[in-house]
């Protein structure tokens, strides 16, 4: 058994493979749209996934290149346009995906033992590619580690510029599928072309978008850069499972009753826990909710299926700080998420596709704190041919929330983010405070 919350080392006997597609792509420049290149979005989303059972590397390197012929934008690199500074587009070039294979010393049942909380650890189960800039680093990353038991852990790094949790899903899918189902053909095709969301010429702003700023800090706003401040903390992560039980208890703490869905309750519940904890001032100090909504469905006419970029936008709630950890329930919070989401009509959404034309706005992360859902998207049941994962989550915490599949448990979601050090305690109270009264020998919901 490990003793320690560090993983030991990986130990690498090969370099890297470039993986290129199987057979020839598209050889071509990509438009990547305003929701695609966003400064906001110029990260890797990096996924760890825990198998009992290892899949012969071999069986995962062939199949990468068959489902890469799809999803060829991934074997390509980012560049800078010629034509817009500060725009991105693809080099659909083939080069490859960058697959690397190690070892490390541990069992599936050591690392479960610490899969509660990530730790900066954990950055060894991903090869890290030496690069001078974001632009450098392959679209797509992929690490296999061998453990002691004969298990393994597959992580993934998928640039985000490409696609959102969406596309990711579906990738991870449809190269599982090429492993499990090789003679059917795929269900669901990319669809790669991006120009249905280009910008209006010229621009039309018609609506008011409260989630974007232009400056660093708005002059009528706050003085107070929570996004900051958080950074330089140190930092602990926080995991927090929420059954059904839990989440109907908080919604009966909603009054007047509101009828709500389980991310509108989990939601205003862990913004007003994250502000309680944080104490911050002074009461009249606004601050903002920024929350994932795919918007596929949303557009005349709607995205393609299977559109393969990025296809939400970031809906925003506001209050101040008063007004959210005073009420005694969360009736405030959920109406203002409700309120938010009902606002990104498709007029509301192309007005932000053509603000975001202008590269000086950006996402305001001053005074927010964003919530990104990943809980049904279809990621724990990701299965290569020896079984489902023993655990799915990010590979690192950060200061963004995840809303986290459960595995084993459709209905349950786990709620992570990392707070200053200081205010641990201070967050695990107020997030779980009361929600177990009434189990009676049941486990707590925090781990």
């Amino acid at each position: 058994m490990v003793r320690s919350e560090e993983l030991p080392d990986c130990f690498y006997q090969n370099k890297p493979d470039l993986i290129p597609p199987h057979s020839p792509t598209p050889n071509h420049s990509l438009y990547l749209s305003n929701l695609d290149d966003q400064s906001f979005l110029r990260f890797s989303i990096k996924y760890l996934y825990l198998f009992k059972k290892a899949v012969a590397l071999d069986v995962l390197k062939y199949s990468l290149s068959k489902v890469l012929v799809h999803y060829y934008p991934l074997a390509g690199r980012l560049r800078a346009s010629t034509l817009h500074d500060h725009k991105l587009q693809i080099d659909c070039n083939a080069h490859g995906a960058v697959f690397a294979d190690a070892f490390m010393d541990i069992t599936c049942d050591d690392f479960l033992h610490l899969s509660a909380k990530p730790n900066l650890s954990w950055k060894k189960l991903l090869y890290k590619v030496e690069a001078h800039s974001f632009l450098q680093i392959p679209p797509l990353v992929v690490q296999v580690t061998n453990l002691r038991c004969g298990g393994m852990i597959l992580c993934t790094a998928i640039n985000h510029c490409i696609c959102d949790g969406i596309g990711t899903s579906q990738f991870l899918h449809a190269w599982s599928r090429v492993i499990t189902k090789p003679k059917l053909d795929f269900t669901l095709l990319p669809f790669h072309s991006r120009h249905v969301l280009k910008p209006r010429d010229p621009p039309q702003i018609t609506h008011t978008h409260l989630g974007y700023t232009k400056t660093t800090l708005r002059d009528n706003y706050t003085h107070v850069d929570i996004s900051q401040y958080l950074q330089s903390q140190p930092l602990v992560p926080t995991s927090f499972t929420f059954t059904p039980a839990h989440v109907l208890r908080l919604k009966r703490q909603c009054f007047p009753s509101l009828k709500c869905t389980t991310f509108e309750a989990l939601a205003s519940h862990t913004w007003r826990s994250w502000i309680q904890s944080l104490d911050l001032s002074p009461p009249s100090l606004k601050v903002k909710l920024l929350f994932s909504v795919n918007v596929r469905k949303k557009l005349i006419p709607e995205l393609p299926q299977g559109y393969y970029g990025n296809g939400f936008v970031l809906a925003c709630a506001e209050t101040a700080v008063k007004d959210l950890v005073t009420t005694v329930n969360l009736h405030h919070g959920i109406k203002l998420i409700q309120e938010a989401k009902a606002s990104l009509t498709e007029g509301h959404v192309r007005s932000m596709i053509d603000l975001l034309e202008d590269k000086n706005v950006k996402t305001d992360t001053c005074s927010s704190l964003v919530i990104s859902q990943w809980a049904k998207l279809g990621l724990e049941d990701l299965d290569f041919g020896e079984g489902k994962p023993l655990h799915m989550g990010p590979l690192t915490s950060d200061i963004y929330c995840l809303f986290l599949p459960v595995v084993g448990n459709f209905d349950a979601v786990r709620v992570q983010v990392s707070v200053p050090e200081r205010v641990v305690e201070k967050f695990e109270y107020y997030m779980m405070d009361g929600l177990d009264k009434e189990d009676h020998g049941g486990q707590n919901g925090f781990i």
